[in-house]
């Protein structure tokens, strides 16, 4: 599965962005679709993930009340709606898919088999 991340951008505190994440070559049925991010100088971390089939979710609590993940099925992405952004959350946000990942794992990166190239999100002050 090759993975396409995009919608990053330059965005004021409180402001709103849309990435999105694409698969090319197969759907995302039977996957576990995440977000991460990775701030200059720091791990990376867990975004929030959704399981395509079925539809359940996890985010972060840095994220919780702010981020949407949702599919879009007609178009095949993983779409990670962002509100009320703050300068912490700048960061290359990537995607990550993996088939058959026990919840308890979503959060860990090393558990996706699949990553795409990274958006950079810029939150001004």
């Amino acid at each position: 599965v090759q993975l396409q991340a995009s919608g990053g951008g330059l965005v004021q505190a409180g402001g709103s962005l849309r990435l999105s994440c694409a698969a090319s070559g197969r759907t995302f049925t039977g996957y576990t679709v995440g977000w991460f991010r990775q701030a200059p100088g720091k791990e990376r971390e867990f975004v929030a993930t959704i399981k395509w089939s079925g539809g359940s979710f996890l985010y972060a609590n840095s994220v919780k009340g702010r981020f949407i993940i949702s599919k879009d099925s007609a178009e095949n992405t993983v779409v990670l709606q962002m509100s009320n952004l703050k300068p912490e959350d700048t960061a290359v946000y990537f995607c990550a898919a993996s088939r058959t990942i026990i919840r308890s794992s979503w959060t860990s990166g090393e558990n996706y088999a699949y990553w795409g190239q990274g958006t950079l999100v810029t939150v001004s002050s």
